[in-house]
């Protein structure tokens, strides 16, 4: 009886080493960090005239730092990124009318599974996933020359939404600890906590408008009234291309 018991615990103990040598052995890690260029679209994008009736933000293509995680388990690659950038814009509100410099600061943590296709004998593996992110917004505001707004530069109360992000991308081996990623991303980064803030610094003149990111459609909004203009809630949308190098842990 003694023996049978021995056994079975030699047997469990043996397992356990095992799956957990099997585990420890398929666990991947790797980090590092790269560049690139967010584009925004939709109503992200436009021009400064967009920005100034309040249909658009009016951004044009930017630049983006980011650093990356990916880490493996038994097949599941899990992501995380943190990425820093700004777009802006600079041009007149309306012709002969003023001008304006815009520009808005991203800071965003985003986290999500990636899934690998493996090609037999290349060193070419393509993958696509999907995340979820905290995006938060600051940015400033330049005006001159425009008449229904004080000629100053002002900031932009930052504000943080919640947004889901679909990727994909193709890794390059450099060698045995070193991959090349480039990617793309689609990004709508604000699907959640939409808000309209009145900053109301001058007494509810057109310029309070464009003191807060202002992604819901202004409450007291009236047809051709010139201080509560933005009728509509407006999406933050960009695609973003990306080269990094990750190294493996």
């Amino acid at each position: 009886m003694k023996t049978i018991v021995w056994t079975r615990l030699v047997c469990i103990g043996i397992a356990t080493i095992a799956l957990n040598t099997i585990v420890l052995g398929q666990v991947t890690l790797q980090v590092g960090g790269g560049a690139g260029v967010r584009m925004p679209i939709g109503d992200f994008g436009g021009t400064t005239g967009d920005y100034y009736t309040g249909t658009k933000y009016g951004f044009s293509t930017g630049y983006n730092l980011n650093a990356k995680a990916r880490v493996g388990l038994l097949g599941l690659k899990l992501a995380g990124q943190v990425d820093y950038g700004t777009v802006s814009n600079s041009g007149e509100t309306l012709p002969g009318q003023g001008t304006l410099e815009i520009s808005q600061t991203i800071f965003a943590m985003k986290i999500g599974p990636e899934f690998h296709l493996g090609l037999p004998l290349m060193p070419v593996t393509p993958y696509f996933g999907a995340n979820v992110a905290f995006n938060q917004f600051s940015g400033e505001t330049k005006i001159q020359g425009v008449s229904k707004l004080p000629s100053a530069t002002y900031t932009v109360q930052s504000a943080s939404r919640i947004g889901v992000g679909i990727n994909g991308g193709v890794l390059f081996s450099l060698g045995t600890f070193t991959t090349l990623d480039i990617g793309i991303e689609y990004a709508l980064m604000n699907i959640s906590g939409k808000a309209w803030e009145d900053i109301n610094l001058r007494d509810d003149q057109r310029l309070d408008s464009y003191l807060a990111l202002n992604d819901e459609k202004d409450p007291l909004f009236k047809a051709g009234d010139d201080k509560h203009f933005i009728g509509n809630a407006r999406s933050i949308n960009s695609i973003m291309l990306t080269v990094s190098v990750l190294f493996g842990l």
